[in-house]
């Protein structure tokens, strides 16, 4: 019975403690109160922005040229040092002269010889042309006196037959003479082409540029016209960068072109700082079917020598400059409809509304539609938002220098 009793008593004890608990005020919901959310923010703005394709592109010579002997003999010195800077018409190899001095000498005693055997047949001429004159006259003495019934026909025979020889010694005489022109003609031409042989011997530069290795020394043989260049001179001031675009760019591109808009380009090699600026020069005839790009080409007059040939470059090519809606690029949020900023309404929240996003230029992107110039757009702590947050805004230091 005594048992009961307690267990009586700590059933109604319980009771009690359970119903002074469940009896305990509750927290009100509209006290709970959110902290605004510590934000950066900045304004959308209209500004002139450049319109841009970005590319990969690699760095070609103005010009190259391998550098290869005419004519074959023992190289005797090297001009210049490897990879040093020429100037067009520097002195860069020369081969063992002596044969081809030889060459000359013996060009110029035929050309002698055949002078004086060229004077020798124009006297032989003139002497036969008086010879042939006076045959002539005599013939015709003859016949006037053959007419006068004086002279005799012996007579008129050998007199007709002398002049009929000179003649023919004229003629003899004008073909030696037309043969030995032919001659020293030819000879005079082998002493311009020895001399020419000669002059090769000495190689010089046909452009300015800058040498490379060095590819025989000397005491080595040089075939004339040899598969293997001495040296390759390229070059790099000015040079060419070549880079690909997509096709559905060339309409624009060829506009500006015919327009006579040098369109302007900016090339900039891996580890330096500041872009190096050109103009288009060169769009290629033909679409590349496989890529779907076309091949452009620009010219820098790369004075500072920091575009090299057979670099790779980051290519900025500006097709227009117009007015566009930018914001921070940091501002634009990935989402599952597409890209979204968050927008800052008057009370100080925000919503999310997705945006057409172009080109991205010095770190602003270009809207293209779902903000207005003037909005404010949040550009850091967006992991923390969410519609209708209430924020704690401070401006964007990238903004402020707008």
């Amino acid at each position: 019975m005594k048992r009961d009793v307690v267990t009586l008593a700590r059933a109604i004890l319980l009771f009690v403690f359970l119903t002074s608990c469940g009896s305990a005020p509750q927290a009100d919901p509209a006290a709970m109160v959110m902290p605004p959310v510590p934000v950066s923010v900045a304004e959308a703005k209209a500004e002139l922005v450049p319109i841009q394709v970005r590319t990969v592109g690699n760095v070609e010579p103005y010009s190259s040229v391998g550098i290869k002997a005419q004519v074959g003999g023992q190289l005797l010195s090297v001009k210049f040092a490897e990879g040093a800077t020429v100037t067009e018409g520097d002195l860069l190899f020369e081969i063992d002269s002596r044969p081809f001095l030889e060459g000359l000498r013996q060009a110029e005693a035929v050309v002698r010889k055949d002078e004086a055997e060229l004077r020798v047949a124009e006297a032989n001429l003139s002497r036969d042309q008086a010879r042939l004159k006076n045959a002539q006259a005599e013939a015709r003495r003859f016949e006037q006196l053959s007419k006068e019934g004086i002279s005799t026909r012996m007579q008129e025979d050998e007199i007709r037959t002398a002049a009929e020889v000179a003649a023919q010694s004229v003629r003899a005489d004008e073909a030696a003479l037309e043969s030995i022109r032919a001659s020293l003609e030819s000879g005079r031409s082998s002493i311009e082409q020895a001399k020419l042989n000669l002059g090769y011997t000495q190689i010089r530069a046909p452009i300015s540029g800058r040498t490379g290795n060095l590819l025989l020394h000397p005491g080595n043989l040089v075939q004339a016209n040899g598969e293997q260049p001495l040296v390759v001179i390229n070059q790099i001031a000015p040079i060419y960068v070549t880079f690909g675009v997509p096709e559905r760019y060339l309409g624009q591109i060829s506009a500006r072109q015919n327009s006579q808009q040098k369109l302007a380009i900016e090339a900039k090699p891996e580890g330096v700082t500041e872009a190096i600026r050109g103009t288009l020069t060169v769009i290629d005839n033909t679409v590349d079917a496989t890529t779907g790009t076309i091949r452009l080409k620009g010219t820098f007059d790369n004075r500072n020598r920091k575009l090299w040939p057979g670099q790779f470059v980051t290519v900025v090519l500006t097709l227009e400059t117009r007015n566009a809606i930018v914001i921070p690029a940091e501002a634009i949020q990935s989402g599952q409809q597409g890209p979204f900023v968050y927008v800052v309404k008057p009370d100080q929240t925000v919503e999310p509304r997705p945006v057409t996003v172009g080109q991205t230029v010095d770190a602003k992107a270009i809207v293209e539609g779902g903000i207005m110039a003037g909005e404010t757009v949040v550009t850091d702590g967006q992991s923390r938002l969410y519609p209708g947050a209430k924020i704690a805004a401070a401006a964007s230091p990238s903004v402020s220098n707008n």
